[in-house]
């Protein structure tokens, strides 16, 4: 009976060490899942509205460097919103960041399709812009 329990003691604390190491061990894999999949789906930069909406701290190093947000943050005039809404029914942000897994290539350039419907095409900067086409 003594050797029961103690077997039986033995098997809970073992089962309780391991499922505490499996816990710890899933939570940091999913704080660098997160930290990655911020780099898996498009990030909107600058806003319709002309609003910095992604900081430079959440972009790549190598696009934070070679971009200042403050001198592309620029709202559409009240014509060229009034013309997207007209054509799109919806006023798309300006600029995007594209992760190089989403985006597509042609003789010219690099661009993505955002929402199954507006181009955006990369700049020298590294962020995809809206194709002018759209709001002119």
């Amino acid at each position: 009976m003594k050797n029961a329990a103690m077997t039986i003691s033995c098997c809970l604390l073992i089962l309780l060490v391991s499922c505490s190491r499996k816990l710890h061990t899933r939570n940091e894999g999913s704080k660098k899942e997160t930290a990655t999949a911020a780099w898996n789906s498009p990030l909107i930069v600058i806003s319709e509205s002309g609003s910095i909406l992604t900081p430079k701290e959440k972009l790549p190093p190598e696009i934070a460097n070679r971009v200042d947000l403050l001198s592309i943050a620029r709202a559409y005039t009240p014509v060229q919103r009034q013309n997207l809404i007209y054509r799109f029914k919806m006023v798309p942000p300006r600029v995007l960041f594209i992760p190089d897994s989403m985006k597509k290539s042609s003789a010219k350039g690099d661009y993505c399709v955002f929402k199954g419907k507006f181009w955006y095409w990369k700049k020298e900067d590294g962020l995809f812009y809206l194709d002018a086409t759209y709001y002119q």
